[in-house]
């Protein structure tokens, strides 16, 4: 009798699973439990942003090594990093209102152009600016640290965890910056910088302090190659027209 029963149970549970990719027959209907899980992968403390966050901040070198030649499931996939982070940023930023000073532009008076309009757009979808000025900051990367078999693919890598951290950074001081008269968003910024060439220094070479000036300089550069590659474009595109 009992062996029937168990025979009986195994096939139905063999039923619900297809037999040539092992995949549930019939998926659950998403409903508010799913979300609250879907969520909580994502925002976990031991594989999900929160985690990453913590990692980047402490040993970000070490940890995004850690990624490219050993583990990847380890620290939440790049891009999506850095796409929340820089919406965080966003979101934060509108309902504050807080100066953004991340990437800044001064016009003329009265001035209407394409390249105001790119960075108007830039200003309000830096998760998709930040991996465009990525590709710019990757090659002046790739040029200082041309000895260190690294390829662009993953010092992309390495820029997604990087920015992602940078736009948090940036986020707290902007935040700090709308609660207290004084005036800080400005030496916030700074200190994004410094981190973002401590994190890439210590990637590359933790023991040399020449290591973290050329981080810096090819961030600073990849940013103003990218904002004048911005202006150019937007010039020449008005010139046509």
């Amino acid at each position: 009798m009992h062996r029937e029963e168990k025979s009986g149970t195994t096939e139905n549970s063999e039923k619900d699973y297809c037999r040539n990719c092992g995949q549930l027959n019939q998926v659950k209907r998403i409903d508010g439990t799913y979300i609250l899980s879907e969520l909580g992968s994502i925002f976990n403390f031991e594989k999900g942003i929160l985690f990453t966050v913590k990692e980047l901040l402490i040993r970000p070198g070490k940890n995004i090594r850690i990624f490219i030649l050993k583990d990847r499931n380890r620290l939440t996939k790049p891009v999506l990093y850095v796409v929340v982070c820089s919406l965080f940023y966003t979101l934060l930023q509108s309902f504050l209102r807080f100066e953004d000073g991340y990437v800044n532009y001064s016009f003329q008076e009265g001035e209407a152009s394409t390249t105001e309009f790119l960075f108007t757009w830039i200003s309000s979808n830096y998760g998709y600016a930040n991996l465009l000025m990525a590709l710019f900051i990757a090659l002046w990367l790739r040029l200082m640290f041309r000895k260190i078999r690294f390829n662009m693919f993953e010092i992309l890598i390495l820029l997604c965890f990087v920015m992602g951290t940078g736009m948090l950074i940036f986020s707290i001081i902007g935040v700090l910056d709308s609660l207290v008269s004084v005036q800080i968003l400005d030496k916030g910024f700074f200190l994004g910088f410094v981190y973002t060439a401590w994190a890439i220094g210590q990637f590359f070479d933790r023991t040399k302090f020449l290591s973290y000036v050329k981080a810096f300089f090819a961030y600073m550069l990849g940013v103003f190659t990218f904002s004048l590659c911005v202006v150019v474009i937007g010039q020449t595109f008005d010139r046509l027209l």
